[in-house]
């Protein structure tokens, strides 16, 4: 196996995801990741460390709390993933984790949007559509609180759009007869 950039191996766990999600709109402790994530303390440290080891987050703030130093943490604003040429399949993989335990809890009255497509587009209309894709995504970021801060809703997010290399003809996925 080839060496994996550092930073995508960060980002391909599901929990260090969902980590900088949480701690994007403020600052965050091991302790509070650690209740919000339903994890040991020990597991939530150790993630956050890895994150602050590849610049992912950043330290925010030291409080003393019951005696002892609390480190709070926030995510390093700017997306590193969105224009990576490597490491799709692995944050592909890490995505696909996250949307499978979103859609376990989504509201069953929300409203969303769903969309699976594979399609064939002039390169116009591309450019054009990720223009608005990172625009909506930027919005919702820069419109998000801290968790269960009053008045809020969670809402989940994973996009991952692209172009393709073309598949063989005959598509992508033969099925077979048997």
């Amino acid at each position: 196996m080839t060496d994996v950039d550092p930073v995508l191996r960060a980002l391909a766990h599901p929990l260090r995801l969902r980590m900088l999600t949480l701690m994007w709109p403020g600052p965050m402790s091991a302790a509070e990741l650690s209740r919000e994530l339903g994890t040991s303390h020990a597991l939530a440290s150790r993630h956050l460390r890895n994150l602050d080891a590849v610049g992912l987050v950043e330290l925010a703030e030291e409080r003393t709390r019951r005696g002892g130093r609390e480190r709070r943490y926030r995510t390093v604003h700017g997306s590193p993933l969105s224009d990576r040429k490597d490491g799709t399949q692995l944050l592909g993989a890490a995505l696909a984790h996250t949307l499978k335990e979103r859609a376990v809890r989504r509201h069953p009255e929300g409203r969303g949007v769903t969309v699976d497509a594979e399609l064939w587009v002039e390169p116009a209309a591309w450019d054009a559509a990720r223009e608005k894709l990172a625009d909506i995504a930027a919005e919702l970021h820069d419109a998000a609180r801290p968790p269960r801060s009053p008045g809020t809703i969670p809402v989940g997010m994973s996009l991952m759009a692209f172009p393709m290399k073309e598949a063989p003809s005959g598509g992508a996925h033969e099925e077979s007869d048997s």
